[in-house]
């Protein structure tokens, strides 16, 4: 049986790679497959060995299909929101059929046309958002075929990532015999599940606490419209039991696992773990306090770090407040901890689906929903992104150049130690006075 009727989402972090099946009918999505593997190549979300990678994601996926009974061929991907930059973009072409009926071709070539920037040679695009198109003036018109005009226009967002990123991860997919079907920015999959459609519309801070990383997203408008990193995330919280306590990596694991807690307040002081401790014989008993204490210091350094520029941008005034998820997003009280830094109500999110409920499935999960959600419109615009063919026909030659075939670019070195953090958004509007946060955000999102 192929996997032609499911949709297939592939999450590679920092310490999983994760695969979820899933059969849409209608507008509910069931899970009928998962696999997880360890995860070999990758470096704070970023593939660094894609032999490595490329051999873990073949695990992954073969304990997925063995599940769900399929052969999985085709791929829904993640693209780390790293250096991600969002801008807006806007084309314009003169509809070429002699009947003046908007066809798909039309659409195909106005989108490629909006797609027509001056990027930088080592960044890609990854994800064309349109957001309205206009024929002959008549705006807010969603998928114009089948309208008659001689004018087509469109104005949506386009993603950007760096193309090292982009081509790593396509290349380990291609290495592990799969075939991606859409790419789609690691935030904009997430929203699909752990916001409501009035948290989604009306704004929201997404928090996607990882192994390797923490990203704070914003969604306003159903779209994604800011994303900053902070390059530390679950290892550093494991690495800084291993050295407070002189254990084990696999030792300082497990004990956040098990006893780990992100309010000290709330742990223990009377019951004790016992630890084992490098050079000694015997294991040192601690208490739990202790422990929450080490793992309480660096989840509010994150915390305090990613609520600047989420203040900044008037992001913390939004109703939908802000929602926790992601693998550190399960330890106990970390929605306390987040409330009492960012001053605003904090829920987490857990997968309710037998077999994922845990938090590090959440994106896995938003890419099946994602990709079952995808109208057509939005299915032509991943086609155009990722190189689809446009009939020269009529059409203008300056326009249809910029459409070829997706170039495989050329493998730049990942840093491996990369900048403490960095901050992306829409073009910054002038600075004034601010009048309120609300005010402030009203004049940096809206269109």
């Amino acid at each position: 049986m192929d996997n032609s009727e499911f949709f297939v989402g592939l999450d590679i972090g920092t310490n999983s790679i994760k695969v979820v099946v899933a059969e849409s009918s209608g507008d509910k999505v069931s899970v009928v497959g998962v696999g997880s593997e360890r995860s070999e190549g990758v470096n704070r979300g970023v593939i660094v060995d894609i032999d490595k990678a490329a051999g873990a994601i073949k695990k992954a996926v073969k304990k997925a299909e063995t599940q769900a009974n399929i052969t999985i061929r085709d791929v829904v991907v993640a693209i780390s929101a790293n250096m991600l930059q969002i801008e807006k973009c806007q084309g314009m072409i003169a509809v070429g059929t002699e009947s003046k009926e908007i066809n798909e071709n039309d659409v195909r070539q106005v989108m490629a046309a909006a797609m027509v920037q001056n990027l930088p040679s080592e960044r890609e695009v990854v994800s064309l958002i349109p957001k309205q198109f206009s024929v002959d003036g008549f705006n807010n018109i969603r998928d114009p075929r089948g309208m008659i005009g001689v004018r087509l226009e469109m104005k949506g967002l386009i993603y950007t990532a760096p193309k090292t990123i982009v081509h790593n991860t396509k290349k380990a997919i291609q290495q592990a015999g799969l075939n991606i079907t859409h790419k789609v920015i690691s935030p904009m999959a997430l929203s699909q599940v752990v916001l409501d459609d009035g948290e989604s519309d009306f704004g929201a801070v997404i928090i996607d606490m990882g192994a390797g990383q923490t990203t704070a997203s914003v969604v306003h408008d159903h779209n994604l419209k800011l994303s900053t990193v902070d390059f530390e995330g679950g290892d550093y919280v494991t690495h800084d039991i291993s050295v407070v306590l002189n254990t084990t990596i696999e030792n300082a694991s497990q004990l956040k696992l098990y006893y780990g807690n992100a309010d000290a307040d709330d742990a223990s002081t009377d019951e004790t773990i016992s630890v084992d401790v490098v050079g000694k014989n015997e294991p040192e008993a601690i208490s739990e306090e202790y422990l929450a204490e080490i793992i309480e210091a660096r989840l509010e350094q994150i915390f305090t770090r990613l609520k600047d520029p989420l203040e900044d941008a008037g992001a913390l005034s939004l109703p939908g407040g802000i929602v926790l998820t992601g693998g550190v997003a399960a330890t106990p009280n970390v929605e306390k901890l987040a409330k009492q830094i960012f001053d605003v109500k904090v829920k987490s999110y857990v997968p309710s689906q037998m077999g994922m409920r845990y938090p590090s499935y959440s994106l896995g999960l938003g890419l099946v929903t994602y990709a079952s959600r995808l109208n057509d419109i939005g299915v032509i615009a991943d086609n155009v992104v990722n190189g689809a063919t446009i009939s020269l026909k009529n059409s203008t030659p300056q326009r249809v150049l910029q459409q070829q075939t997706e170039e495989e670019p050329e493998s730049k070195p990942v840093q491996s130690d990369p900048e403490p953090k960095k901050k992306v958004q829409e073009s910054k509007p002038a600075k004034g006075k601010k009048m309120s946060k609300v005010k402030d955000f009203w004049s940096k999102f809206f269109d």
